[in-house]
């Protein structure tokens, strides 16, 4: 495989530098993709930060979309030329991933958060022959290419802009699945979406594509409430100026049916479960600082109410990102009005305006 550009990270809250790197042949069951434009994940910037275990220098990245470039000797799923989605990695062969739930496989974490392969192998160098880590969320993609294993690449429609579907592969299928999926919210009730950001977002738009009521976004940033309502939302609340639980209760008459946490802060949590009624179920979605506790007081669930983490709206990606394309297509979850694209050599400039609320998803075009 040629010398290839992308976005390297050497050192915790650093700045990511546009380096040529290496990448290996695949391997039997190995993928590589031209990636035609990956998106910029919170957990990117979490990682960033330290908070997870991935040895520096790498190559992060885990949104890519693009054309099959080279497969492995045993692939069979896809062929050169075919427009793909890349999304997270799994061992399929645990009880999870074979009862049709790969997102909590037991492999997850040393799937996606290793920085290496499942034998400890990177396939990826420096130009001066130092390891990168690589396989982030199964691919790594910051750059012109991206290796995966072939159970994470996703066939799609190749009559759709590619560029811009990589989010389908985490963010946008975490939201949406979460409402669709894990939640399985049915038409007539009412959700309650805490953090309008990529996912929280995404969330609202698959909550109208439903049929939900009653669709409320509590965010404090003004201007990503009047996306939200754009998006679909019913209501808004600023979260910075009224009480958010009791305005929920005020809309809704006794609490929502669902809720979803996509902000990770304890006690936005809090607040995601005492907003339910009566049976209602809250989601948590966001991703909290190391060692975060909730607490809640018992009796607020002791009346059926409930609470789970989801992970990757508990995505089946082969069948769950076509249904989100064929959505996108007919107009009922138009995802792509979020987006604001940036080439990848300016992937700090998109850092910081994802940071500063002023884009919700930046896309990286190489």
């Amino acid at each position: 495989m040629k010398n290839y550009e992308a976005a390297v990270l050497r050192q915790k809250d650093g700045h990511f530098v546009i380096e040529t790197i290496h990448m290996e042949p695949p391997r039997p069951h190995e993928v590589i993709v031209k990636i035609a434009g990956v998106g910029l994940c919170h957990t990117d910037l979490v990682v960033r930060g330290g908070n997870y275990p991935i040895p520096f220098p790498m190559v992060l990245g885990h949104e890519g979309s693009g054309i099959v470039h080279m497969v492995g000797a045993e692939v069979t799923a896809v062929a050169p030329g075919d427009h793909v989605v890349l999304s997270f990695g799994f061992d399929s062969q645990c009880k999870n991933c074979m009862n049709g739930q790969p997102a909590y496989s037991d492999q997850f974490f040393a799937r996606n958060f290793s920085g290496r392969r499942p034998d400890g192998s990177t396939p990826l160098t420096d130009d001066q022959g130092e390891e990168l880590s690589s396989y982030f969320f199964a691919q790594s993609s910051f750059g012109e290419y991206a290796i995966a294993p072939e159970e994470s690449v996703v066939k799609v429609d190749p009559e759709v802009p590619i560029e811009i579907m990589g989010p389908l592969g985490c963010g946008i299928q975490t939201g949406a699945g979460a409402v669709m999926n894990a939640l399985a919210c049915r038409a007539g009730t009412s959700i309650a979406v805490f953090g309008a950001g990529s996912v929280g977002l995404s969330a609202v738009l698959a909550a109208r594509a439903v049929g939900c009521t009653e669709i409320i976004a509590v965010d404090v940033v003004e201007r990503r409430l009047a996306i939200a309502r754009d998006m679909g939302a019913t209501h808004t609340i600023n979260g910075s100026l009224e009480n958010a639980v009791d305005r929920i209760v005020e809309i809704t008459g006794d609490g929502a049916q669902y809720a979803l946490d996509c902000t990770g802060v304890p006690a936005v949590v809090r607040q995601s479960v005492e907003c339910l009624r009566l049976t209602g179920m809250a989601g948590l979605l966001g991703v909290p600082s190391p060692g975060a506790e909730l607490t809640l007081e018992l009796r607020t669930l002791l009346s059926g109410r409930g609470i789970r983490g989801i992970i990757e709206g508990d995505s089946v990606p082969r069948s769950f990102i076509p249904e989100l394309v064929a959505l996108w297509k007919t107009g009922r979850f138009p995802f792509d009005k979020l987006i604001k694209t940036y080439k990848l050599a300016q992937i700090e400039e998109a850092i910081h305006a994802t940071e500063t609320g002023d884009v919700v998803k930046a896309v990286l075009l190489p």
